[in-house]
């Protein structure tokens, strides 16, 4: 089984960024309003409410899972659709367009990558994927799908 090293990088890559994200924005006082339930209860103010919905509330979760699973795929000899580096492209480019200058850009390096390994497997005429393990005996045996 090949490696998909460009769609393990992207993988890497996003999880990085999410971590990152977290690291660079964690120290600040709203940890404690937030586990005492000041937002639950309506106390909380609008800084501490903009804060939540940039850290735990946000995308850094989905996207550090999101990208585990891209590095999975990418160990296993898979490579996610175009698409999905596409939008991650269209996402970072957007949310840079609402915000200014920022973070955001990072999201082009693994689109980049994504986007790279789909033109990589079409220019040498791969599928989405390698072929699954094979099963039964002798002529009949045929992929998994």
């Amino acid at each position: 089984m090949i490696k998909k090293r460009l769609t393990v990088g992207a993988g890497w890559s996003m999880a990085a960024i999410g971590v990152l994200h977290t690291a660079v924005f964690l120290p600040h006082p709203y940890w404690g309003e937030w586990l005492t339930g000041g937002l639950r209860s309506g106390e909380g103010g609008d800084a501490s409410l903009s804060v939540f919905w940039a850290l735990p509330g946000g995308f850094v979760v989905p996207l550090v899972l999101f990208g585990l699973l891209l590095a999975r795929l990418g160990r296993r000899g898979e490579r996610a659709p175009a698409y999905v580096g596409w939008v991650v492209a269209g996402w970072a480019v957007g949310c840079e367009l609402v915000v200014g200058p920022s973070g955001f850009l990072l999201g082009l390096i693994p689109a980049g990558l994504l986007i790279a390994e789909d033109l990589l497997a079409r220019r040498r005429g791969a599928g989405r994927s390698a072929p699954g393990p094979v099963t039964g005996r002798g002529r009949d045996a045929r992929p998994q799908r």
